[in-house]
C-alpha cells in the first residue's frame, strides 16, 4: 500500500516537467485573463503571491505561468546570446514562462494543465533572457489542432506581444526596456524547454553540493 504525501507538492520543484516533455509539458498557471492583479509563485513556499496590479486595462490574453522543474540560467542565456548575436546575456533566474491558449474559460490560477508548445517569444529584458513559450491546451477543442505558431491568427500574436512588452510598466515609473527579438516556431520552443530543464538540473546539483 503506497502512502500519499500529506501536503501539496511545490509547483516548481515537486511537479515534473511532463512525461512527454518537450512535446507536451505540464504548466503551472499563475494568472488567467480575468485577473486584474498579477500573481506569481513564491519560490520559497510554493504559494501564489500578489506581484503587482495590472497596468490600466492591460491583461494577459492567455493562461500564464511556468513549466515546473525548469530554470533560465547559463544555458538559456548563452542560447539567447547566440541567437541574437550578442556577447553576453544571462538567464533571468526564474522558471521558464509559458502562456497557454484555450477556448475554455478557466477562472482561476493555482492549477496544473497539460500544454503543447507551438512557438515562443525570445525576450531580452535588461540583458537577461526571458523567453515566453506559446502553447495550446492539450486536446483543446478549438486550439488543440494547432501545431505551429503560424497556425495562430496574427491578432493573437499581437495581443501577446503587446502584453509582454508592457506588463512590467507601472504608472509613474520609468518604463523598462523590454525587447522581443523574434518569434520562433515549435522546434525552437522545444529546444528552449530542453535547455531550461538542463539549467534546472544544474541548479539543483549545485544546491546539493
Amino acid at each position: 500500500m503506497s502512502m500519499k504525501v500529506p501536503y501539496k507538492a511545490h509547483p516548481w520543484h515537486g511537479v515534473d516537467s511532463g512525461k512527454e516533455a518537450p512535446e507536451v509539458v505540464n504548466a503551472y498557471i499563475e494568472i488567467v485573463p480575468t485577473d486584474t492583479v498579477k500573481y506569481e509563485i513564491d519560490k520559497e513556499t510554493g504559494h501564489l503571491k500578489v506581484d503587482r496590479p495590472q497596468k490600466f486595462s492591460n491583461y494577459c490574453p492567455a493562461l500564464y505561468g511556468f513549466v515546473p522543474r525548469t530554470y533560465c540560467g547559463n544555458a538559456i542565456g548563452d542560447f539567447c546570446a547566440k541567437r541574437t548575436h550578442r556577447k553576453k546575456i544571462e538567464g533571468d533566474g526564474d522558471p521558464l514562462d509559458i502562456c497557454v491558449l484555450t477556448e475554455k474559460a478557466i477562472t482561476h490560477g493555482d492549477i496544473l494543465v497539460q500544454a503543447v508548445p507551438i512557438g515562443g517569444f525570445r525576450i531580452v529584458d535588461r540583458g537577461q533572457a526571458d523567453d515566453k513559450i506559446i502553447a495550446v491546451l492539450h486536446e483543446d477543442a478549438v486550439y488543440g489542432s494547432w501545431s505551429s505558431v503560424h497556425d495562430c491568427p496574427p491578432k493573437i500574436i499581437e495581443r501577446l506581444r503587446h502584453y509582454f512588452l508592457t506588463y512590467k510598466d507601472l504608472p509613474g515609473t520609468e518604463n523598462r526596456k523590454v525587447e522581443i527579438s523574434d518569434v520562433y516556431d515549435f522546434a525552437e520552443a522545444r529546444k528552449v524547454i530542453e535547455l531550461s530543464i538542463k539549467d534546472y538540473r544544474t541548479l539543483i546539483a549545485k544546491k546539493r553540493r
